[in-house]
């Protein structure tokens, strides 16, 4: 498959591809029997990849990385860079249940609250009643490398050999944990979902459609969860796009895409 073009913005490398071609991306690791890592990015994920250097160096090895943001495709138009559209999970979730089931592709849940995983599946499921979902497990669990707790969810994944393992502990546990056991992982495609069960769920409700479509999904989250997200995005937005500036002035030097 040909090499996607990517923008390079605060120094990570971000596939500029549409949904489809994600889809592609991942049905070619399964039927090539390939294991391959696909990450996301956000404003903050980005930021945070700037003050934890692991998280960057982690970010970079990612075999995609994909634009999760109108906040990253505005950031990297600074740069020079176009990202065609950006996938969100909270309605990208539903799209890749859809492909996996026209594919027969499995998929295992791991994260959010006890039950929430589950009964997103449930959701899912009772609009694509095909969908393989071989196994859930909540987020609550000692991640410790090597704590038995890990080592049981280890086995549960392993056991039922997923083709995608979606993990949404949240940047950066979810990216940590990714990061520390991948090895050891019988699975095909590894996916970080963030906050994506709750969603699916309907646990955490979406902001109007018309905030969502319009580049304003960041404030219609702050205004459903001030106290969890004010300061992710009063203060992590600015300094995403005072980073951005920087590096476009040459102020901040990152390497070119590949």
């Amino acid at each position: 498959m040909a090499e996607l073009p990517a923008a390079n913005v605060l120094g990570i490398n971000i596939c500029a591809l549409r949904v489809d071609e994600l889809h592609q991306q991942i049905l070619s690791a399964i039927v090539q029997n390939q294991k391959k890592m696909i990450l996301h990015a956000n404003i903050y994920g980005l930021n945070l990849a700037c003050e934890q250097p692991w998280l960057h160096d982690f970010l970079n090895s990612a075999d995609l990385v994909f634009c999760d943001g109108y906040g990253v495709i505005l950031g990297a138009r600074m740069l020079g860079w176009y990202i065609p559209e950006r996938i969100t999970y909270a309605d990208w979730a539903w799209q890749l249940a859809g492909f996996a089931s026209q594919n027969s592709i499995s998929l295992f849940f791991l994260g959010g609250q006890p039950g929430i995983a589950e009964k997103a599946a449930m959701n899912l499921q009772s609009r694509f009643p095909n969908l393989k979902i071989v196994g859930c497990h909540d987020g609550f669990f000692d991640k410790s490398p090597e704590n038995q707790e890990n080592e049981e969810v280890l086995k549960q994944i392993n056991t039922t050999h997923p083709d995608i393992l979606l993990v949404g502990f949240g940047m950066p546990l979810q990216e940590k944990w990714l990061m520390e056991n991948w090895p050891r992982i019988d699975t095909h495609v590894g996916l970080t979902g963030g906050a994506v069960f709750d969603y699916l769920s309907g646990e955490v409700p979406r902001a109007p459609r018309w905030m969502t479509d319009h580049g304003l999904e960041w404030l219609g989250r702050l205004v459903i969860e001030p106290r969890r997200l004010w300061k992710r995005y009063l203060i992590g937005n600015p300094l995403f796009f005072w980073r951005v500036l920087k590096q476009r002035l040459g102020l901040i030097q990152f390497y070119e895409p590949s």
